[in-house]
């Protein structure tokens, strides 16, 4: 006969217990937690990051998100660092060490070499007797009795307090160091945040001969066929001195149609749209989009003091360049 279980028992039972780790942890925001945030924060080089096994994972982790939101740091593996990985640490690191039993053996073989070299380490452990947390100049004391495996012997919940309090710690240093969206941004350029925050608008327009405009007097026949080539739903229109004096969108085109106007006797001049906007090239691509959002257009020409054309771009590019 098969047995039948409770997987959501067993799920519900892992979150509860690993809820109630995180609340736990509050207290633990005490004076070392604290001196470790100074001792970071007046850190004149990297955090390097170790940790092995499972704390190793929390500890890349760790490593990444301080690198991100301002905090310089690196993971180093205990086991390579007695390798030869100890030369990436300098006098002027600080290491964060993590350890849920306090003896990882790979942590402790590389004391001596830390200890050597000055360098500050803030351990965070579950046992503050343990010989790393001795040795450590500041120890965060996570103890935890219980991880949420019912043996008792998976790391879950203990890994879990180490991120939980690993993020207290990148997150505390951010707000300290006055860590803004614009450097977020810089850290993550390929990310939405950062194309929004980024990105201009000479970064995403179309330019030479991708930009579609034709001559004052072209007919308004030629100036479809230009519009139908570069696909932008526009045209722009420029005069002998190629400075632009108007434009010609779609929405022109069907209002011109429904006048019953002859596209092949008809020039550009006499259906052109000579009140329009434009958008200098080093404007940001997200006020870019806001502009349009708020004059319900698709497209803008770019162009310089003097009115010459620089480019031009769509709804579409924003698009396509992830700003929207």
């Amino acid at each position: 006969m098969t047995k039948t279980h409770d997987f959501r028992t067993y799920a519900i039972t892992v979150i509860e217990t690993e809820l109630e780790v995180i609340k736990n942890l509050l207290p633990k925001v005490d004076d070392n937690f604290v001196a470790a945030c100074n001792q970071i924060l007046n850190c004149k080089g990297r955090v390097v990051v170790t940790g092995m096994g499972k704390s190793g994972h929390i500890g890349r982790k760790i490593a990444a998100t301080l690198a991100s939101t301002g905090t310089p740091a690196f993971f180093v593996h205990p086991g390579e660092a007695s390798h030869g990985d100890l030369g990436m640490i300098t006098k002027h690191d600080v290491i964060l060490a993590i350890s849920n039993s306090g003896s990882t053996k790979e942590i402790l073989t590389i004391l001596p070499t830390i200890k050597r070299i000055g360098v500050p380490l803030i351990a965070i452990t579950g046992n503050d007797s343990s010989m790393i947390a001795k040795e450590a100049t500041i120890n965060i004391n996570l103890n935890i009795s219980l991880e949420a495996c019912p043996l008792n012997l998976a790391p879950t919940a203990s890994t879990t307090a180490a991120l939980v309090m690993g993020d207290a710690l990148a997150i505390s240093l951010l707000q300290a160091r006055g860590f803004t969206k614009e450097d977020f941004a810089l850290s993550h350029p390929a990310g939405r945040l950062g194309r929004r925050l980024l990105l201009r608008v000479n970064d995403i327009m179309r330019t030479g001969t991708n930009v579609p405009q034709v001559k004052s007097k072209t007919s308004l026949s030629d100036a479809l066929v230009e519009m139908s080539q570069k696909s932008l739903g526009m045209t722009a229109i420029t005069n002998n001195d190629n400075e632009m004096i108007g434009m010609f969108t779609d929405g022109d085109l069907r209002r011109t149609l429904d006048q019953r106007v002859n596209v092949h006797q008809t020039i550009i001049d006499d259906v052109m749209t000579q009140k329009f906007t434009t958008i200098p090239a080093n404007h940001l691509a997200i006020e870019a989009l806001n502009f349009m959002e708020e004059r319900k257009i698709n497209g803008f020409f770019v162009v310089d003091a003097s009115r010459k054309i620089l480019g031009a771009f769509n709804l579409h590019d924003l698009l396509q360049a992830g700003v929207v």
